[in-house]
């Protein structure tokens, strides 16, 4: 039984609010059961110097944490510097992100998606990932609407989620007391059916093909949840 009382195969409730903020281009508040990740996207219409004049747009992301996002106050890492699980994270909101946009349709711009975690309860990453789309596609549906952008350079949506091994089970969307107990824990991120990125490790026990399969299937089926509420939230 998991601690939730959910099923190995269903996800938390999945809440997207759109246009949460006055001022940037494109905004959600996501949450996904007690995780609650406040994404923003920013239009830039300079790009990073290595892409000047190539004529490529640039799609980046930042991630943070608010110091009473967890069960204890954390310093604000402004006042610190990054942790390197900081720097990794979004690192992989950013390359998700880029591998579902059409960079030449984008034109030579950049857009920032900035991911606040406001509450956290495991699966941070998988919902600023989610969220981040979301930002993301409500920024570039304003550069359509101005005729800044010709075509939509998002091509498929790109979305998130955890599934591990938990009492031995495989189990779809990990909430934080499973995922501290978790044998074996991974993210999956996804775009279109197809695989961005997977990363999965044992957290005190191996783990078979037959087991790291059964979770790809648990992830296809979440990930297809999201991408429902992802479209509804910007319809």
């Amino acid at each position: 039984m998991r601690p939730s009382g959910r099923q190995t195969n269903e996800m938390r409730e999945i809440s997207i609010e759109t246009n949460v903020t006055m001022h940037a281009e494109g905004s959600c508040l996501i949450k996904c059961g007690n995780t609650h990740v406040l994404c923003t996207a920013t239009i830039d219409e300079r790009v990073p110097p290595f892409l000047k004049n190539s004529g490529l747009g640039w799609v980046t992301a930042e991630y943070g944490m608010l110091p009473r996002a967890t069960n204890t106050r954390m310093r604000r890492e402004a006042k610190n510097g990054q942790s390197g699980r900081t720097q990794e994270i979004q690192r992989l909101i950013g390359r998700s992100l880029r591998a579902g946009v059409d960079r030449v349709a984008l034109g030579e711009r950049q857009i920032v998606v900035d991911c606040d975690v406001i509450q956290a309860d495991g699966g941070t990453r998988c919902a600023s990932i989610t969220g981040g789309w979301v930002a993301l596609k409500l920024a570039v549906q304003k550069l359509m609407k101005t005729g800044d952008v010709l075509s939509d350079p998002l091509i498929d949506p790109v979305a998130a989620i955890s599934c591990g091994v938990y009492a031995g089970q495989e189990v779809l969307d990990l909430d934080y007391p499973e995922d501290s107990e978790a044998g074996v824990d991974g993210n999956f991120v996804m775009t279109g059916g197809k695989l961005i990125e997977v990363q999965m490790s044992a957290e005190g026990s191996t783990y078979t093909r037959a087991q790291m399969d059964a979770l790809l299937d648990l992830a296809e089926k979440g990930v297809a949840e999201l991408t429902v509420a992802q479209m509804a939230a910007v319809a």
